[in-house]
């Protein structure tokens, strides 16, 4: 009898069970539709990732430069095989060092001001490289770019996963990705057809566009709700929340699991409490990650793509080639975005590992055995004095290497890429969120100075294949790796993450 009682509040729908009334039930879900279609959330979002457009055009900014300032009629600005890495690969060295600040500003200025912060340095250096009249004037503004790229590396990943439904954050945590391919797309256009009527410098003013936009609308946005009641700001952070999610919702029972959440973590990590599991577990897979995605090539393939088609002598013009691939990246980002919250994160890792390691090792194997007289006459010259030089493909073939670069950008920015981000701002516990994210960017742009201030020297002593063989090698490892050491966040509250990594209990996360 009790059991009939009890028989109309417990619904079946689809493959789970509500234990609340059918009216409830309906009532609910209409609020989880209206706080995941929710407006204002998107806008922060797209406020917060015009700081990646920013970081993907600078980022690229070398390609289509490098070989106007080879040719450049002043010695002052002329570069040459030895300025030419520091021009590529300083960048990526500003870029830690802004990681490494990352570390105290995402702390003490929160994620939306840390991302403010950082239109002053880009503003700043873009000014440099505009009004540059020497070497260490373009160098400057280079490293002060990369400095603001760093900053906006571990700010926005972390303002937009706490800000999120968990339903949507895997779509919006592939934002940033899509937004820094979109700038690198329009940097790409910009090289190709600006200078017709204008110069070089004339990039770097266009740069200070997505910058001022990005600061004007991150003023009306609002801060992260869980870094608010980190500092014990209880009021703001429930109109934060209120905000993002809308009036007509729930959000007060998703505030009560936040400041849960957030009293437990309410002390700073101490170096004893780094022993935990708990801490010490999701620190070394999110640095890890983002250490085997530079070594992976992608930061030196797209920073030297130009030279790099220039050398293999691909059958078209390498401007277009360039532009042909980042259509491809956005395509794949694209992708990512829509499938991550249905597929998962580590099926689209497997994937994205398996197409770089096919991609690279079929770039290596091309160079290594096509015959010399199928790279006209580059096949001599360094790769970066090939730039200046017009290409002249013989044989179909040479579609190989763009056809490579095409799918090896394709798999990167199908997992590899944008989950690789969103990974690290889903895993880090709160308490130590601000520090981890700046110190795995850290991480991730020393690997990409590393490899882009070698990768020149070791192509012009050793042939252009021995880095794609490494970097297949690396993609190989990514498979192992994803398949031992990731977990599967998809459809998870941050708040049901830090649980399993604090009990273990695999529950958590089914």
């Amino acid at each position: 009898m009790e059991s009939r009682d009890r028989e109309p509040l417990v619904r079946k729908t689809s493959s789970s069970y509500r234990t609340f009334p059918e009216s409830t039930a309906r009532r609910l879900d209409k609020e989880y539709l209206r706080s995941l279609h929710n407006k204002r959330l998107y806008l922060a979002v797209f406020a917060a990732v015009l700081g990646n457009f920013s970081f993907g055009f600078a980022l690229v900014y070398p390609s289509p430069v490098i070989p106007a300032l080879e040719a450049h009629p002043s010695p002052a600005l002329r570069l040459d095989q030895h300025t030419a890495p520091w021009f590529g690969s300083v960048f990526t060295l500003g870029a830690a060092a802004g990681g490494l600040s990352t570390m105290l500003l995402n702390d003490c200025l929160g994620r939306k001001l840390s991302i403010m912060f950082s239109a002053l340095p880009s503003a700043l250096g873009y000014a440099l490289l505009a009004g540059a009249q020497g070497l260490w004037m373009l160098l400057l503004g280079r490293v002060l770019t990369g400095y603001a790229g760093g900053v906006t590396s571990a700010s926005i990943p972390v303002y937009i996963s706490e800000i999120s439904h968990p339903g949507v954050r895997g779509m919006l945590g592939a934002c940033p990705q899509i937004m820094a391919v979109l700038g690198s797309l329009v940097l790409y256009a910009l090289g190709k057809y600006l200078w017709l009527v204008l110069d070089w410098r004339w990039l770097a003013v266009a740069g200070e566009v997505p910058v001022l936009a990005m600061v004007l609308l991150l003023c009306f946005m609002p801060n992260s709700p869980r870094f608010l009641l980190s500092q014990g700001k209880e009021e703001e952070a429930l109109g934060s929340l209120c905000w993002l999610r809308g009036e007509d919702t729930d959000y007060a029972r998703e505030y009560e699991q936040i400041k849960d959440s957030v009293r437990k973590q309410s002390r700073r990590v101490s170096c004893a409490e780094l022993k935990d599991p708990f801490l010490y577990k999701p620190i070394l897979i999110a640095g890890a990650m983002r250490f085997l995605q530079q070594l992976s090539g992608v930061t030196c393939i797209l920073v030297y793509l130009q030279p790099i088609f220039k050398k293999t002598s691909v059958i078209l013009e390498a401007e277009y080639d360039a532009a042909l691939v980042g259509l491809v990246r956005l395509s794949a980002v694209a992708i990512a975005a829509v499938s991550m919250d249905k597929a998962g994160r580590k099926i689209l890792l497997f994937v994205s590992a398996g197409v770089m390691l096919v991609s690279n090792l079929t770039m290596g194997l091309y160079i290594h055995f096509v015959p010399v007289s199928h790279n006209g006459t580059v096949a001599n010259t360094t790769l970066v004095s090939s730039a200046n030089l017009p290409a002249e493909p013989t044989n179909y073939i040479t579609l190989i290497p763009l056809l490579a670069t095409m799918f090896f950008i394709m798999g990167y920015a199908m997992g590899w890429g944008p989950i690789t981000w969103l990974l690290m701002s889903e895993i880090l516990p709160l308490k130590a969120r601000g520090v981890a994210s700046g110190l795995c960017v850290v991480v991730s742009w020393l690997t990409a100075f590393t490899l882009t201030q070698f990768f020149l020297p070791v192509v012009n002593a050793f042939g252009l294949e021995v880095p794609f063989l490494f970097f297949a090698v690396i993609s190989a490892g990514n498979v192992f790796f994803t398949g031992c050491c990731v977990p599967e966040t998809k459809g998870r509250s941050l708040e049901q993450i830090e649980a399993f990594f604090r009990t273990g209990r695999r529950s958590f996360l089914r």
